[in-house]
């Protein structure tokens, strides 16, 4: 943590005087992650071996790979110092949690969901699921952090019997604590284009529909992975604010998961706003702290305050992990995963991205993402927009809708 911190401070240069305000800034500030990921644990490397040695099979071996991470620091005393530690350097209130996997599979979705459910009820005391947007500003007056689940899909049966039946899980999920779903992950669904298609043909007539269930509902519309006509249909289609919960703008680099200024123009004016995102692929140029807040800058010059919030993206990932992957025998290369199947000519594939967020970007930088804004000449107000007012805001009026 000292490290990154180090790093970005390297790049920033504030003043004395800066430095001080933004630090205080934001240990007074409401902060809320527009999209990521509660720190994760170490994996626990005798478990997993253990499971390969007694013949577990890959999709066991992903389960055990994605669910320790996501909750041994709730019973493991050590993982819980350091999990608690990456919450305090951070300064963040409240996360945008992906709970729910890239698939519109129920029992996939359900896995995931499962897991921070039961994290946060033994954390409860520190870390919550907050179930209300009232709740993410209890967190910060009683000095706890919480989690506001979102899905990285639409949850379908996939039966494909009726209209009625398929949206039907939408407010199951709801009931579940999901607050937030994306309607397309990058490839194509029965919703609409995703970001990396090829077409760009926007959503379907179903589509439509799930966009007028979640508003009638209570669940934000998140077009982050969705292509930019899937975008531009659902600001219009939405009665509630759409966002792109993490992403970055085209015009400043022109990388298929960013959004052009007319994306941006129709997401703004449903009232929603723009998450940048600390992947280095997503922000060019300098691909650091001070291309994430060129991105930031854009925003607000171009489209106001009230429109852009940060979603990093990254997580703060256990000083054990590597220690304990060490454990595990070494695996075959694995295809690449539905949901991730880029275009060859991706960025992605550039070898100096291997690890995608530059330190100066990591998790527990929030402070210093504070102090940058404030370098940058944007005024507290606007600040405390950016870092939690503007999810706020957009929590109460998609909430507000249940009925």
């Amino acid at each position: 943590m000292q490290e990154a911190r180090e790093h970005a401070l390297a790049i920033l240069k504030p003043s004395k005087k800066d430095l001080e305000h933004g630090l205080e800034l934001h240990a007074q500030s409401l902060v809320i992650e527009s999209y990521g990921f509660s720190p994760r644990a170490a994996i626990d490397g005798d478990a997993v071996k253990a499971a390969l040695d007694a013949g577990a099979s890959d999709l066991e071996f992903q389960d055990l790979i994605e669910e320790i991470p996501m909750t041994r620091y709730a019973v493991d005393p050590v993982e819980r110092e350091e999990y608690l530690q990456a919450w305090d350097a951070a300064g963040v209130t409240c996360i945008l949690q992906n709970a729910g996997e890239e698939t519109q599979s129920i029992p996939q979705v359900l896995k995931r969901l499962a897991r921070f459910h039961y994290a946060t009820d033994l954390m409860r005391d520190r870390v919550f699921r907050a179930v209300t947007p009232d709740d993410i500003v209890a967190a910060k007056q009683s000095g706890r952090r919480c989690l506001y689940f979102s899905s990285n899909a639409v949850p379908l049966p996939e039966r494909w019997m009726s209209k009625e039946e398929e949206l039907g899980f939408i407010r199951i999920f709801f009931q579940l604590g999901i607050r937030m779903m994306h309607l397309t992950y990058n490839r194509r669904n029965m919703i609409g284009d995703g970001c990396m298609e090829s077409a760009n043909a926007g959503l379907s007539d179903f589509g439509r529909a799930v966009v007028t269930e979640m508003n009638r509902v209570g669940v934000i519309v998140d077009v982050a992975h969705s292509g930019w006509q899937t975008c531009l249909d659902a600001a219009k289609t939405s009665s509630k604010p759409v966002v792109v919960s993490h992403s970055g703008c085209w015009s400043l680099n022109a990388h298929r998961r960013c959004k052009s200024d007319e994306v941006i123009r129709a997401v703004a004016d449903s009232g929603g706003y723009i998450g940048i995102a600390c992947l280095a692929p997503f922000l060019g140029r300098s691909e650091n702290i001070a291309a994430m807040l060129d991105h930031i800058d854009y925003i607000v010059k171009k489209f106001g305050a009230d429109h852009v919030t940060i979603g990093t993206d990254v997580a703060y990932t256990s000083s054990r992990m590597d220690a304990e992957m060490k454990k595990l025998p070494a695996r075959a290369k694995e295809r690449p995963r539905w949901e991730n199947f880029w275009l060859p000519d991706d960025p992605i594939f550039d070898p100096k991205y291997r690890d995608w967020s530059d330190k100066s970007m990591a998790w527990t930088n929030w402070p210093m993402f504070t102090v940058g804004m404030l370098q940058r000449g944007h005024s507290d107000a606007d600040i405390q927009k950016v870092l939690g007012g503007n999810v706020l805001r957009v929590a109460r009026a998609a909430f507000g809708s249940l009925r």
